[in-house]
């Protein structure tokens, strides 16, 4: 008889409220212990997790004996330091929602910390688990040859409303190309398989958030831009980024280009954003182009609909929580995404923000 693995969640925000959601799909687990400040979310999450019990402090959920796990949802300015007290007073095994860190100076810390943890760190990149993306992360090289030229456009609804309006404001969230694109920068490495070397940036904010004021202060974060990313090798990746565009049909396009072919993923944005009076929100595609013989094809990527009810992600939450679960009982013996992954995700973010800001190249 399988033991039950028990969960511990620090935030339940949206984000949060996702994760217990796709935990609850997963056989003999359960959501034990929960840390979140906030008394409406609270009161939401008690529906969603009606036998947890709600902790006073990261201490508090710390000291539950039962735990097994932790799952950081916290908003991104809380992860540092939630992950260094995790690792003083009980290093448990982490899944950490993206970004890892806002400020560059917890870098250092967070290295050394995460060179001597007992137990895996593995960070939430939850689009890398999308079907449409997993299928051209499966297909991509065979279809391309090796990847030269990426291409990721992602056409959106602006930032959502959160406690507190955090995410309004860059010194809390890490600014846009951290906060919402560290997943792309993500999938670059991922898809060109080598590392970055030079990030070049245009962006600005140009519609969303200019009438809003939360104690005086006016939101400053970037709601479009350009991204250019060079790598080793001599790859190059571009991101394209939209966040005043949520009329798309599809909220991603992800374009990988190599010698022998194209393929391109397309992901259409959260079912409940989608107008009823359309019908059906749109099949995930997945568009496979070879050079020779030229043979374009479109197949369709469905996903579960119990997955889509569950969160926002196109099911990926779900099958994040499948792997980060077969980790915690010994099936598999290394994190998909590592700390590394994450920290170089969060790096590129903030070249992008400071070449943004310059007009400046920036080395990585």
């Amino acid at each position: 008889m399988t033991k039950t693995t028990r969960y511990g969640l620090i935030g339940c925000g949206m984000m949060g409220q996702e994760h217990i959601k796709n935990i609850a799909l997963l056989p003999d687990t359960a959501v034990t212990a929960i840390f979140e400040p906030d008394a409406g979310m609270r009161a939401i999450t008690a529906q969603l997790a009606p036998d947890a019990k709600f902790v006073e402090s990261l201490g508090d959920l710390l000291a539950m004996a039962e735990l097994d796990c932790v799952v950081i949802t916290s908003p991104n300015f809380c992860h540092a330091a939630q992950i260094t007290e995790i690792a003083a007073k009980r290093p448990l095994p982490l899944l950490v929602e993206k970004p890892l860190l806002t400020d560059p100076n917890d870098i250092p810390t967070l290295t050394q910390i995460a060179a001597s943890y007992p137990a895996p760190i593995w960070v939430a990149m939850e689009y890398r688990y999308m079907p449409p993306i997993a299928a051209l992360l499966q297909d991509a090289d065979a279809v391309t040859g090796g990847t030269r030229l990426l291409t990721i456009r992602e056409h959106r609804f602006p930032f959502l409303p959160k406690v507190g309006h955090w995410n309004r404001f860059s010194q809390q969230t890490g600014g846009t190309f951290v906060e919402k694109c560290c997943h792309f920068f993500d999938l670059m490495r991922l898809i060109i398989g080598t590392d970055p070397i030079r990030v070049m940036a245009s962006a600005g904010q140009d519609v969303n958030h200019l009438d809003e004021a939360y104690d005086g202060a006016v939101p400053d974060i970037l709601d479009n831009g350009y991204v250019i990313v060079d790598f080793e090798g001599g790859a190059r990746a571009l991101l394209e980024l939209c966040m005043f565009a949520e009329g798309a049909r599809y909220q991603e396009v992800i374009s990988a280009v190599g010698a022998t072919g194209k393929i391109e993923a397309h992901v259409p944005g959260p079912t409940r954003f989608w107008p009823a009076d359309l019908g059906p929100s749109p099949t995930p595609i997945l568009e496979i182009s070879p050079r020779a013989p030229k043979r374009p094809e479109i197949r369709e990527i469905p996903v579960d609909p119990t997955l889509l009810k569950a969160g926002d992600h196109n099911g990926s939450t779900f099958y994040q929580h499948q792997g980060f679960l077969a980790l915690l009982r010994g099936a598999r013996s290394q994190p998909d995404v590592s700390f590394e992954d994450g920290l170089w995700a969060v790096r590129m973010g903030m070249a992008a923000q400071q070449s943004a800001a310059t007009g400046q190249a920036v080395a990585l």
